[in-house]
């Protein structure tokens, strides 16, 4: 049997492992974690989620204090249409952060970022283009566009030097998805370079509705394949969302696939950025733990664990120092808190159950998503004396994907 270093990942000119860690925010894919796959001859990812307050935290700024500042007239205000990030700022905090990734970049892997899209941030052209041109500024590798793909990111920077230079791909759940981006891109001449294909095991924001269960990542898979040879469109295809052995992966690349996108497992990875207590909630959880909902104010259903601390709080909207998913002044978290507000006066006791502060939370740690397999994590490590999971490395981990066959796993020492 084949294992799945049996196999490289050819983009461009570039050949890689083809084992690509997802990116995960806010900083729960952290640089270490990323550059582990580099170093590995894979492709790891950062992720901009929140980055202007990861970059306080990294880089000892005050970035998001001085937002809040800039801002405190919106406080007590539902409309929060006046709420705008400095755009000069998310460009350092970006810049910043792929830079120093970057610079401490060794091995023959390559190191993206994954861009979320549905972070509108209350100007998303501005934003995103802001984003885009730091982090390709700084020398990334490549740019993953995710989680709300929008159309036309390609154009806002198409006259960036770099444009054809870096590997750029996008994330779709239908063959349907990656065509309406082919055509609306068509004029430009430049192709994704990878599609990442996503199905609906996947953690956090899933591209289906609710009966996202009806579907499979293989039939996707297929038919995204299908639709490129009858463009006769050579793209590569990633295959995401419950790879959970490296048995999986080989299945998905000899069926064509050219590499496989992983997450679940490296969440409880020493190199997480995930707080020591929600990996180990992680290791501790079983199937009935896990749930789809529509907890995100995005519109979009969210995997998470039912325990996530996030379910049921009142926090205030802290759109001031956050405001990430603000549209025109809007969010559905704001218009949920306003609701219970009215029936229930008195905010220190407040439970908003309908949706989450997503901003907050996930700032906070308190929004446990995960992927559909995560009750199976208890299985890739050793149980201690003390009763919690020992943490294995990204690197064992990535090498567990790598080198595994017959859907063994190698436990760490």
């Amino acid at each position: 049997m084949k294992c799945v270093d049996d196999f490289r990942l050819r983009l461009g000119s570039t050949e890689v492992v083809p084992i690509m860690i997802g990116g995960m925010g806010v900083d729960i894919s952290t640089p270490e974690m990323a550059l582990a796959a580099v170093r590995m001859g894979g492709i790891g990812h950062l992720s901009d989620a929140v980055m202007v307050d990861t970059a306080d935290r990294y880089f000892k700024k005050h970035f998001t204090r001085d937002k809040m500042r800039a801002n405190m007239a919106s406080m007590n205000k539902v409309d929060k249409s006046d709420v705008r990030f400095n755009l000069g700022v998310v460009e350092e905090a970006t810049r910043l952060h792929v830079a120093s990734a970057m610079e401490a970049k060794r091995g023959h892997g390559l190191l993206f970022i994954n861009m979320m899209e549905k972070l509108t941030m209350n100007a998303l052209r501005e934003t995103m283009q802001t984003r885009m041109i730091a982090a390709l500024d700084a020398g990334v590798d490549g740019i993953t566009l995710a989680a709300g793909l929008n159309q036309n990111s390609f154009h806002l920077v198409q006259d960036h030097p770099r444009f054809r230079d870096a590997k750029m791909g996008i994330v779709v759940s239908s063959a349907r998805a990656l065509q309406i981006f082919i055509r609306r891109n068509a004029k430009l001449n430049r192709l994704p370079d990878y599609v990442i294909v996503e199905g609906p095991l996947a953690g956090g924001h899933l591209g289906f509705g609710m009966d996202w269960a009806k579907f499979d990542l293989k039939t996707i898979v297929a038919e995204v394949q299908a639709y490129l040879k009858k463009e006769n469109l050579d793209i590569p295809l990633i295959a995401a969302g419950g790879i959970f052995t490296g048995s999986d992966a080989v299945g998905f690349l000899e069926d064509g696939a050219a590499g496989v996108q992983v997450a679940t497992r490296f969440t409880i990875s020493r190199e997480c950025g995930l707080p020591e207590a929600t990996k180990q909630a992680y290791l501790a959880a079983v199937e009935e733990d896990i749930e789809v909902n529509m907890q995100s104010p995005t519109g979009y259903p969210m995997r998470m664990l039912k325990k996530t601390p996030a379910i049921g709080q009142g926090v205030r909207p802290n759109c001031e120092m956050y405001g990430y998913l603000l549209e025109n002044g809007k969010c559905e978290y704001i218009d949920a808190y306003e609701h219970e507000i009215k029936l229930q006066p008195d905010r220190e006791k407040l439970s908003v159950k309908e949706k989450l502060c997503l901003c907050t939370h996930m700032r906070n740690y308190d929004v446990w998503t995960c992927g559909h397999n995560t009750y199976r994590l208890k299985d890739t490590t050793r149980r201690l004396e003390d009763g919690t999971y020992l943490l294995p490395s990204a690197e064992h981990i990535f090498r567990d994907y790598q080198f595994s066959k017959d859907h063994q796993i190698l436990l760490p020492e």
